[in-house]
């Protein structure tokens, strides 16, 4: 192992071998974050036909939480029968048949990944990883002299990135 000599060298090192750590959910984490931006399109989606039974006379409200279909919204109630643009319910015997686009099981279970809550069984893995991607930015900032070309190009860099980040929220 590396000697640390100094606070850069600390740096330096634990940025190294963090990184090479976390490598693998990095890529994780940057697959599933670009699945996300396009969550309300069909893409890579997959559509999957659903057959269940649920508690009979079921309102409206109470059969979208049930079958868990963002934006539910039912078309015609006829006949003891609600029509949804997914499918299709029996008000009297609780039987279902919609369908759902989702995407493949590996895919959906990195985007949960990404989307967990403070509740979530792997909410640590989470907040150890958005603490090491702080650290990350920090010790970024002894990779170079700060008396070279590269450190002060670096705070131009950071710079520009700070404000199109800002610009970005606000816009």
């Amino acid at each position: 192992m590396d000697k640390i000599k100094n606070t850069k060298t600390f740096m330096r090192i634990v940025h190294r071998y963090l990184g090479y750590f976390l490598a693998g959910i990095m890529a994780v984490y940057a697959i599933s974050g670009i699945l996300l931006v396009y969550r309300d399109t069909d893409f890579l989606k997959k559509e999957i036909k659903y057959e269940k039974k649920f508690d009979a006379n079921l309102d409206e409200k109470a059969l979208g939480k049930e079958i868990k279909i963002k934006g539910f919204e039912v078309d015609k109630n006829e006949n003891g029968i609600m029509y949804f643009k997914q499918g299709i319910y029996n008000i009297a015997t609780g039987e279902a048949k919609y369908s759902k686009k989702e995407l493949p099981f590996v895919l959906d279970k990195m985007t949960k990944l990404h989307k967990s809550q403070s509740k979530d069984t792997l909410s640590p893995l989470n907040t150890f990883f958005g603490i090491s991607l702080f650290f990350f930015v920090i010790s970024s900032f002894w990779m170079f002299n700060p008396k070279t070309k590269a450190f002060r190009r670096g705070m131009i860099f950071t710079a520009i990135g700070l404000v199109l980040a800002l610009a970005m929220l606000f816009i």
